[in-house]
């Protein structure tokens, strides 16, 4: 993953094009739970084709970490841990799995954009890469956010 200089450094430089941005950092995070899957998921934000994700919020329960807030800054790291873009979340919505709508699964940007896409390649990463012992459910709590992308490096 980055080091501190490495976030320092973009951010400095993020702030250079966009005044606006806080002093202080952001969370630097990748999508994905691989270093191929930063990098695919990444391209995608940074050809502005891929403008929304989805969580497990018993992902979150079980890691503990904060949920994202709209407003709220991210810093996205490539597959190495480079930080390579900032977004800011822009609408969240919490719905059952099997609830995610077609509008959705097209906003993630993945493979053909469908909604039947979207539930294999989802189900499949839950199945494989959960940070909670439930894994997968059809009904399980999904966060599906939304973003814009503010910076690419």
């Amino acid at each position: 993953m980055s080091d501190s200089t490495d976030i320092d450094a973009f951010w400095s430089a993020a702030r250079q094009a966009s005044p606006g941005l806080p002093a202080t950092p952001p969370e630097a995070w990748a999508f994905g739970a691989t270093p191929a899957h930063a990098d695919e998921l990444l391209a995608l934000v940074l050809d502005g084709i891929k403008v929304g994700t989805a969580s497990s919020l018993w992902d979150y329960e079980a890691t503990g970490d904060p949920l994202p807030v709209v407003g709220e800054l991210s810093i996205i790291l490539d597959g190495r841990g480079a930080p390579r873009a900032v977004i800011e979340t822009t609408a969240l919505a919490t719905v059952p799995f099997d609830e995610v709508d077609a509008e959705h699964a097209f906003a993630e940007g993945e493979g053909d954009r469908t909604l039947e896409h979207w539930r294999e390649v989802h189900e499949r990463f839950w199945r494989e890469h959960s940070e909670n012992p439930r894994g997968y459910e059809p009904d399980m709590p999904v966060l599906c956010e939304r973003f814009r992308l503010v910076y690419a490096a």
